[in-house]
Formats: structure tokens, sequence, C-alpha cells
């Protein structure tokens, strides 16, 4: 099962401007501020800046399909022919990601919430 597309991160060089940028683009402050991590919530969407982004292959924003077992939808893209640029990865309170690049190297980010876990 999937609810869709939530979450979009971006990776970003300063987290201080892009802060500033989508606090004004979106009008609201970060739920989540830390230097690994900052996150909005707006309109129903989680958008989200990671600082360490480029470091971990995310050439642009990366979309996260919300699931409910993220391996299994990990192992069915990889079947699918994506290549794994980051392996399932729990980032606190048992939210779990991974995200993959298709054949065309479009960034595809798979997010489980701790309570389908």
């Amino acid at each position: 099962m999937k609810t869709g597309l939530q979450t979009v991160v971006h990776p970003v060089k300063d987290l201080v401007r892009a802060k500033a940028l989508f606090r004004a683009l979106l009008e609201v402050e970060p739920y989540a501020d830390e230097s690994y991590y900052v996150g909005f919530r707006s309109a129903g969407q989680d958008v989200g800046l990671d600082p360490h982004g480029h470091a971990r292959g995310m050439t642009g924003p990366v979309p996260y399909w919300h699931v409910a077992d993220v391996r299994t939808w990990l192992a069915a893209l990889v079947e699918a022919g994506a290549e794994v640029l980051q392996d399932v990865q729990d980032v606190g309170g048992g939210k779990l990601i991974a995200f993959v690049k298709d054949a065309d190297g479009n960034l595809v980010g798979l997010t489980q919430d701790p309570a389908a876990s």
C-alpha cells in the first residue's frame, strides 16, 4: 500500500539561505530545524532540506512515496531496474527512508512512517 507523494526533499549547500527561502515561499516555520535536516509542512506536503544530500547522490529534489513497507517497495524498484543510492535507513523515531535512481537518472524516494513499522 502507498499513500502517495507527500514529501519532497531538496539537497542544499547553504542550509541557512535555503531555510530562509523556503520559509518565505511556504509562509510557515520549520517543524524540524536541525543542522542535518530542516523540514516544513505546508498545504498537506512535507518539504525537506538536506545539507548532505549532494554527498549522498541527490542531484535535485527527491519525491518520496509514502509506503507501508519500504523494504518490499525498494526490492520491487530494484527488480524493475532501479539503482539503490540510499539503502533503507532509520532517520529517527522509526521513520524509514530509501531512494533509488531510475535508468534515466531520476530519483525516487520511499518513506515508511513509524506506525507502519
